[in-house]
C-alpha cells in the first residue's frame, strides 16, 4: 500500500563571517502543528559552505521519506538545484567547465543523495526582507557562528591558487 509522504516545510540559512571565517547555519522544520529549530557553526567556513550544509541538516533531520518545500535565501544553492548545476558538476567530475573545478562537492554530493530519498522542491526567498521563518533562520545561523570553541569544517579548504592546482602539474 502506497502511503503519502509526510509535507515538511523547511527553511535554511547559513553564513560565515567574514566570509572565509566563523560560519553557521540555521534550519526551521514545520510539518503540521510540529516545529523543530536547528543549528550549528564551525570554525573556519564559508557561507556558500553553511548555506548548502544547512539544507543537508534540515532534510538530514526526517525521519522518513518526505514532500518537502525548501526556502533559502541563497541563489547559490536554489539555482545549483533548480537549474541542475549540481548534477551537471558531479556528472563532469565535479568540474564547473574544463578549466574550472565546483567547490564543495563532499556537500553537494550528500545534498543530491538526500534529494534521492525526499521529494524536494526548492524555492529561493528574499533574505533580510521580513520573512519570519528566513529571519529566525538567519538569527540561529549568527549565534551558531560566534560560539566558542566551534569544530573545524572538515571539507573546507582555502582555495588553491593557479599554480597549486593538480592540472598545472600534468
Amino acid at each position: 500500500m502506497d502511503q503519502k509522504r509526510k509535507q515538511v516545510t523547511i527553511y535554511t540559512d547559513g553564513g560565515a563571517d567574514p566570509n572565509p571565517g566563523p560560519g553557521g547555519y540555521g534550519v526551521v522544520l514545520i510539518c503540521g502543528p510540529h516545529r523543530k529549530e536547528l543549528q550549528g557553526g564551525f570554525a573556519q567556513t564559508t557561507n556558500n559552505r553553511m548555506e548548502i550544509l544547512a539544507a543537508i541538516k534540515g532534510l538530514e533531520a526526517l525521519k522518513t521519506p518526505c514532500q518537502v518545500r525548501l526556502h533559502s535565501d541563497s541563489q547559490y544553492l536554489v539555482n545549483a538545484m533548480t537549474e541542475g548545476w549540481a548534477r551537471r558538476w558531479q556528472a563532469h567530475g565535479w568540474k564547473r567547465n574544463r578549466h574550472e573545478k565546483a567547490v564543495n562537492p563532499d556537500l553537494w554530493e550528500r545534498l543530491l543523495k538526500l534529494c534521492e530519498t525526499h521529494e524536494v522542491t526548492f524555492v529561493w526567498v528574499k533574505g533580510h526582507a521580513g520573512n519570519r521563518e528566513n529571519e529566525r533562520c538567519d538569527q540561529l545561523a549568527g549565534q551558531a557562528a560566534k560560539q566558542s570553541r566551534l569544530p573545524p569544517d572538515e571539507g573546507y579548504g582555502p582555495p588553491l591558487r593557479p599554480e597549486e592546482s593538480p592540472e598545472t602539474h600534468a
